[in-house]
């Protein structure tokens, strides 16, 4: 990368992030922005180091092309790797991939992301670093840390973006996801997708049932379920996507509801399960 990009980008890092990301989330699902603005109109007051990174890439060919692999999402919305935090010592590494979400319309909704994406990874990142300091004055040890994303569906309306951080030293995990509505480029909350709170029974009972099942099943698996620190419901805005199906997949993270070996762990609810308290069909299928 050439040195008046990487400036640029150093310089980005800079910017402080807002605090009123929730306001500026509740604000993009009620407003999508003009399609005919120019780029330096629709980028002001939210996110002008987004142009930084356009121009560098076409000022830097093999950055061009290294984006060019990137995982595309739909025939215009792309998901790429804005930028990378890295350390590589002895005893100590981390490697930190940043997403970016970009040529979506709705530009309000894009920059909140991107800035959520960009924040969380430079926190980590610092207390990574941070966390060396202070082993190093107890004496060292070694630390390790990777972060990530994958695209985990990408259809017509779906987009669900998963990003995970692995402790590689602890063998700690961690996965949250956002899933978007493309048409009408909206971000979509669990609770947004139902009539009311009862589907979190629904959810819980079933979630039960299915862990009973694999375990009866494979003896090699086994949750937390019933004694008194078992699972007992899942959280409002409990961590999920959509799949390519159209099927809601409810996610704990490593140690969540099971023994670490179990890892992460998903279940894939019935539609049918839910279909009487669903607030539409446009998503569940």
């Amino acid at each position: 990368m050439d040195k008046k990009l990487e400036a640029l980008k150093k310089e980005y890092k800079n910017i402080p992030i807002p605090d009123e990301l929730d306001f500026i989330v509740k604000k993009a699902l009620k407003q999508k922005k003009k399609r005919n603005l120019n780029m330096m109109k629709r980028l002001v007051g939210i996110g002008a180091a987004v142009l930084i990174f356009i121009t560098g890439v076409n000022a830097s060919p093999s950055l061009a092309n290294s984006l060019s692999e990137m995982p595309i999402v739909g025939s215009l919305v792309k998901v790429v790797t804005f930028t990378e935090f890295k350390v590589d010592e002895e005893t100590a590494k981390t490697k930190i991939k940043v997403p970016a979400i970009t040529n979506m319309e709705n530009q309000t909704l894009e920059a909140t992301l991107n800035k959520k994406y960009l924040e969380e990874s430079k926190k980590l990142y610092n207390d990574f670093m941070a966390e060396i300091e202070e082993v190093k004055k107890n004496g060292g040890g070694h630390l390790g840390v990777e972060s990530g994303y994958d695209v985990k569906t990408d259809n017509d309306q779906i987009l669900a973006v998963g990003r995970y951080v692995v402790s590689t030293v602890n063998s700690y995990s961690e996965y949250t996801y956002d899933t978007i509505d493309k048409k009408h480029e909206l971000l979509i909350t669990l609770p947004s997708l139902f009539k009311n709170d009862s589907y979190m029974n629904l959810i819980n009972e079933n979630i039960k049932e299915q862990m009973r099942d694999q375990m009866e099943k494979d003896p090699d698996k086994f949750y937390w379920l019933d004694d008194a620190m078992g699972f007992k419901t899942i959280a409002k805005d409990q961590s999920f996507y959509i799949n390519n199906k159209g099927k809601l997949v409810i996610v704990f993270n490593k140690y969540e509801v099971a023994p670490g070996y179990m890892g992460v762990c998903e279940f894939t609810i019935p539609t049918d399960v839910i279909a009487n308290v669903l607030a539409s069909k446009e998503y569940i299928k």
